[in-house]
């Protein structure tokens, strides 16, 4: 039998390492989701052992407001080309405005002013709609991040609102598309400085450790525990991405869709599974820890 060059050996065992599972923690995670009623996909990284779970990994779903990761990603390489500066003052004006939900940006009057660095907080911490499309054209519009995308390896995320070619896939998705698997492995990357370079990562996962929406997956993480995290929801899909600092960091990404469930309340069906999966890792990750979530203020 003809030996493998040493390389290619070397390339499929570290493959092979790479999938390593976590059983226990996979098997926790099917009897969670069992009876949900919606489609779930899960990924689960553990950061220290190099293991995985996963459910439904690799199937594509809407992003809703997780599609800002990308955008974020677009702008930062706009940024770094010298196309944008982060601190640039940029003019809103009535033709940038969006005025659906709740959108703080709405608020303004044409001819305002605000910084760019300010419009990605409002895009990551608010997730508000009205900047984050004011964002995707920054950033070149949603072919040239879905080429960024592409660049990065992946196969399914992408953005589909306002670019050419993808209205049948906005039909299906909505705004953007993605697997829990790549969500989880764009943090993954941003995590290791990989996006770009270190002080670009950096302060991408800065600006998701502001986080105003936190009463679903962060709640049940203490909150002195560094998180970057960014969640989206419409009505029949809630999804959340996470990476979790602590004695055993973690990355983990949720995604449903199909949703029986499409209320607001905070027993959303969906929303308590993402709340129960985020206990039970850090259950998981921290089996010695005696610190108990607290109740939602009313």
């Amino acid at each position: 039998m003809k030996k493998l060059p040493a390389i290619i050996f070397l390339l499929l065992s570290l493959n092979t390492f790479a999938q390593k599972t976590d059983v226990r923690l996979q098997n926790q995670i099917k009897d969670l989701v069992q009876g949900f009623n919606g489609d779930v996909g899960i990924y689960v990284y553990d950061i220290s052992k190099n293991k995985i779970a996963e459910v439904n990994a690799d199937s594509i779903f809407p992003t809703a407001s997780m599609v800002k990761v990308p955008i974020l990603i677009g702008v930062m390489h706009r940024i770094h080309n010298g196309d944008l500066s982060y601190h640039q003052d940029m003019l809103f004006t009535d033709s940038v405005r969006y005025s659906e939900g709740q959108e703080i940006l709405a608020s303004f009057k044409d001819s305002q002013r605000i910084s760019l660095n300010t419009l990605l907080m409002l895009m990551m911490s608010m997730s508000d709609n009205g900047a984050s499309l004011w964002l995707q054209g920054l950033a070149g519009g949603g072919a040239q991040i879905n080429k960024y995308l592409d660049s990065l390896g992946m196969k399914s995320t992408r953005v589909n609102s306002r670019t050419e070619g993808r209205k049948g896939n906005w039909q299906q998705y909505g705004w953007g598309q993605t697997t829990p698997k790549e969500m989880a492995t764009l943090m993954r990357d941003i995590v290791e400085n990989k996006i770009i370079n270190k002080q670009i990562s950096e302060r991408m996962l800065r600006l998701m450790s502001r986080q105003f929406w936190d009463e679903d997956a962060i709640s049940q993480i203490p909150p002195n525990i560094f998180v970057a995290d960014k969640s989206g929801a419409v009505d029949r899909t809630r999804d959340e991405v996470l990476y979790v600092n602590c004695a055993n960091p973690y990355i983990f990404c949720i995604c449903t869709k199909n949703n029986q469930d499409s209320s607001w309340e905070t027993n959303n069906e969906a929303w308590v599974l993402t709340r129960k999966l985020s206990a039970l890792l850090w259950k998981h990750f921290n089996p010695k820890s005696t610190w108990q979530p607290s109740e939602y203020l009313k």
